[in-house]
């Protein structure tokens, strides 16, 4: 597994996020969980203008194996989604990071940031 990124915050679900230069909160998942799920084979992306909670199901990932949940953690309205992942949802395994993002949301609050992990607090989490 690759070292974790340090600007973003993460949640126990293992999903990631952060603040871009619009003020929007971009979020994907981690390279833990997508190594987890294996081989993507579907993206159910949210429909964009859904209003979202932070701990909401909002999303599916399907995988060879299983197909799983991915929760917003961070509430407010979707505003845009990763189409890319229409067509090659292998993006979130191949860079969970950056180009396999998934969506984003216009936050109602961006201090809810502050109750999820740093890049440190995640790690300790995931190494149990």
């Amino acid at each position: 597994m690759s070292r974790l990124p340090e600007h973003l915050r993460y949640c126990t679900t293992h999903e990631w996020v952060y603040i871009d230069q619009d003020g929007l909160a971009v979020v994907g998942i981690t390279d833990f969980a997508q190594e987890s799920l294996g081989d993507l084979v579907n993206a159910d992306l949210p429909e964009v203008g859904d209003s979202v909670s932070a701990g909401d199901d909002i999303m599916v990932l399907e995988s060879v194996k299983t197909a799983s949940d991915i929760h917003a953690p961070i509430s407010g309205e979707i505003v845009a989604v990763n189409e890319a992942l229409e067509n090659e949802p292998e993006l979130v395994n191949d860079e969970p990071y950056d180009a396999g993002w998934l969506f984003k949301i216009k936050p109602d609050d961006v201090s809810e940031l502050e109750d999820l992990f740093t890049a440190e607090d995640y790690q300790a989490e995931i190494d149990g």
